[in-house]
């Protein structure tokens, strides 16, 4: 088991830089997911001393809070099946806590790029799709695609969620577009539902092991969830396309800037 870390060398700079970081990613989060593409590297930029498991573990308990504000907003106002949300979930809590699991093996070196390949996926996906999600089917799924897009939705990015986890929501909102016709709107407040089981299996085998900051998490968690609140409401009041226009953006943003970090230095 690895030991708790002390916090006491995070300056007041670097601490008031990733509050800033967590209150930018709850408002992508709420909006279209992906936060943690610019969580996670804040918190790997603003500890670079310690192993990237204490990167993962905080952002973890940042996360579970802004993804909690956001999926009670838009549960509220946003048409959510929520027993099929639920299900999924359930399935990725388990599967995000075994990919948890294997964490440790993450090398940092090769995060960030990792990273970028995905972003670069989920751009290309929606600029060559360019009604994607705009526009609501009103199919019911097949037992079969239901089936399907629980082994991809809830094994497959609850896993994915544990072991590295930036852009698990985003995922979750192009799966759930995909694989059970759903609008983008609706799309993104059932992906928060599911969210919160990824986060919650994941976090607790990092804090079994000791590798959340948890000080650190709870200034953090306070600006996520006002980021979060305040992204679920305006992504409620400007609907699917307000959607599709900031996931391209945030991709587009986050590319560029990955790219900088790995050949413009």
């Amino acid at each position: 088991m690895v030991g708790v870390r002390p916090v006491a060398d995070i300056t007041f700079t670097v601490a008031v830089l990733l509050c800033t970081a967590a209150l930018l990613a709850g408002w992508i989060d709420a909006v279209v997911g992906g936060g943690g593409l610019l969580q996670l590297p804040a918190l790997l930029i603003g500890l670079p001393d310690l192993s990237p498991t204490y990167a993962l573990g905080t952002n973890k308990a940042v996360a579970v809070t802004g993804t909690s504000i956001a999926a009670v907003t838009y549960a509220r106002k946003a048409p959510v099946d929520v027993r099929l949300a639920l299900r999924l979930g359930a399935v990725a809590l388990a599967a995000a806590g075994g990919g948890a699991l294997f964490a440790s093996a993450v090398d940092k070196r090769i995060l960030q790029p990792l990273i970028m390949v995905m972003l670069l996926a989920v751009a290309a996906f929606v600029v060559l799709r360019p009604q994607f999600g705009t526009l609501a089917t009103h199919r019911v799924p097949s037992r079969r695609r239901a089936a399907v897009a629980l082994l991809v939705i809830g094994l497959g990015i609850g896993f994915y969620d544990g072991i590295l986890g930036p852009g698990t929501g985003t995922f979750l909102v192009i799966g759930l577009v995909a694989l059970l016709h759903m609008n983008l709107l609706t799309a993104t407040a059932t992906a928060k539902v599911v969210n919160v089981g990824t986060n919650l299996g994941a976090l607790a085998v990092f804090t079994a092991n000791g590798t959340v900051l948890w000080r650190l998490a709870a200034g953090m968690a306070l600006f996520n969830m006002l980021g979060s609140w305040a992204g679920a409401r305006m992504a409620l009041r400007r609907g699917s396309g307000f959607v599709r226009v900031v996931l391209l953006v945030v991709v587009a943003a986050l590319v560029a800037r990955l790219a900088w970090e790995q050949w413009g230095t």
